[in-house]
């Protein structure tokens, strides 16, 4: 593979959503969809032979319609309830065989009913030869659910049935399954983003309607195209990178113990919960999944997973601020730049990181149509038709609720969130504070707690340094405030040192420095702290006079 190391998939894309607020399933979306998709070709890594693209998709609402009328053709019986896989088998005959078997074997283990396989109708003349090379063989897998079950229920237990079987098959070239709900279908892969529909016939098929798309434009920077990283995954859809991803990897990995719930009480039969390979996006997604099939709606998921800049926000209600600082004893936040675009088949939502450094600009027309993407002009709409333009902010989140019609603006998701629970009353009756110095007691003011003898022992037990004694400690002690100082560490590693090193010394923090625009200090004040504002200037005054 050369270059390629599978722990750095990053990507910068194109994304966007479209839906019919009021949640008529129409065939226009989909095809408004993918013209969206079209011109934002630019967003898009295309091959050598000027055919095979980065990976584009879309993620639907379930087209119920379509596949019972499918599955009345073929004489099938769907239950009430019922979901759709979309399965990448193997082009190897016998790999293939196997893994469906496996699938058979998991989904009844689960007590629900494979009602049949479609292969799905495919035109691989559009392909490149890149893509054609590794195409999968794509079939879709329709699944019964019991009487009485709900889609809930179903999703869960969809889920478990997903993750073991990604366990007993863990190489994506062999099986990957883009899809496998009752609330979403996902079409994607190596195509150009304007031969999705000549590709997948379904997607120009009369009969397939939505009243959501959400749809993506791969660029990836760092990787090579492959059929399982086209985007949207089975949820969302994303344009950045997740910076702090080994981190959310391995505290993800570190707290699945704590990942409980009487709707899943197999939970700890899907670890690992988050994928330690492929790519940021496809963790976070992960992520998000599992919040949802542990019964967190996506709103909350959402705040929880990429919260705004709440700490430096002076206009933020107390209320609301307790929610986030509640949140952020359960969850390290997933750091962009990163847009994020996702559905669970109801809602449909856009949101952004706390830095605000990836765009997204909405229209709402007087036909009930509701488009955020990436970027304007994806699609020609009529400048008389509009109700309304924006952009979300930094940190921000817009939906829309299809079953209600309802159109949920940040404030809005805010002050539902904040509701719901009595953050404040709980934070303020079970943390514990640090007494500051000023609340001390004044008997206590001016005393040390340890001679000059046991503070030498503290210092060679601890291993403190001249340095950090005088360069950090006494910033903090004199000033209240952490020290300001460069990225740079002259220093031996821990390993290589003569020095005596205490045990994390020996493990290092990975620092991420990306390509982003420039940060105002002043606008951007509520974002970062003074010390990270001075540390990105002067690095940045170093890489420039460098």
């Amino acid at each position: 593979m050369g270059f390629y190391d599978p722990t750095e998939v990053r990507d910068n894309c194109g994304f966007g959503i479209i839906a019919n607020v009021n949640g008529e399933p129409r065939q226009g979306l989909i095809s408004t969809a993918v013209k969206a998709l079209d011109r934002m070709q630019h967003r898009g890594g295309i091959g050598a032979d000027g055919k095979t693209g980065d990976g584009c998709g879309l993620l639907l609402q379930m087209p119920e319609q379509f596949f019972r009328q499918f599955a009345e053709k073929k004489g099938w019986q769907l239950s009430k309830k019922f979901a759709v896989g979309m399965v990448f088998f193997s082009r190897d005959n016998d790999k293939r065989e196997t893994a469906r078997q496996l699938i058979e074997q998991e989904l009844q283990r689960e007590t629900l009913a494979v009602t049949g396989w479609r292969k799905v109708p495919v035109d691989n003349q559009v392909l490149g030869e890149g893509a054609k090379s590794s195409e999968p063989v794509i079939e879709q897998v329709l699944v019964s659910a019991p009487p009485g079950w709900r889609k809930k229920d179903l999703e869960r237990r969809l889920y478990m049935a997903r993750r073991r079987i990604e366990k007993l098959i863990p190489n994506q070239e062999e099986l990957y399954i883009s899809s496998l709900s009752s609330l979403v279908l996902v079409y994607k892969g190596l195509m150009m983003a304007a031969d999705l529909p000549a590709y997948y016939a379904d997607l120009a098929d009369s009969d397939m309607k939505t009243s959501i798309c959400v749809f993506h434009q791969r660029f990836s920077t760092n990787t090579e195209p492959r059929w399982p990283l086209a985007q949207p995954f089975r949820f969302l859809a994303h344009n950045g990178e997740i910076n702090t991803i080994r981190g959310n990897r391995q505290w993800a990995q570190a707290r699945a113990y704590k990942f409980q719930t009487p709707l899943l009480p197999d939970l700890q039969d899907a670890k690992p919960l988050v994928g330690l390979s492929g790519s940021d996006s496809a963790s976070l997604d992960n992520m998000l999944e599992l919040l949802l099939a542990g019964g967190m709606d996506l709103f909350r998921a959402m705040r929880l997973l990429i919260p705004p800049a709440w700490q430096g926000d002076a206009t933020m209600s107390d209320e609301m601020r307790a929610f986030y600082e509640f949140n952020s004893l359960h969850m390290e936040p997933w750091d962009g730049p990163a847009g994020v675009v996702m559905s669970n088949g109801r809602h449909v939502a856009c949101s952004l990181d706390r830095n605000g450094l990836r765009p997204a600009r909405y229209v709402l027309t007087r036909s009930g149509v509701l488009t955020i993407a990436s970027e304007v002009g994806i699609w020609d709409y009529d400048e008389q038709e509009v109700i309304e333009k924006g952009r979300l902010g930094p940190g921000q989140m817009m939906a829309v609720d299809t079953y209600t019609g309802q159109i949920w603006y940040n404030d809005e998701i805010e002050d539902e969130l904040k509701q719901r629970h009595p953050y404040k009353q709980w934070l303020e009756q079970h943390r514990r504070h640090l007494i500051p110095f000023e609340r001390s007691h004044a008997d206590k003011l001016g005393q040390r707690l340890y001679d000059d003898e046991t503070m030498q022992v503290l210092h060679k037990a601890y291993l403190y340094s001249e340095e950090e004694l005088q360069q950090i400690i006494s910033v903090l002690a004199k000033d209240g405030q952490e020290a300001v100082g460069s990225m740079g560490d002259d220093t031996p590693t821990a390993v290589l040192s003569k020095q005596p090193r205490l045990l994390y010394d020996y493990f290092r923090q990975q620092f991420a420095q990306v390509t982003n625009p420039a940060i105002d200090p002043i606008r951007e004040r509520h974002v970062m702290s003074l010390s990270t504002i001075i540390g990105r200037e002067h690095n940045v005054f170093n890489e420039a006079s460098g």
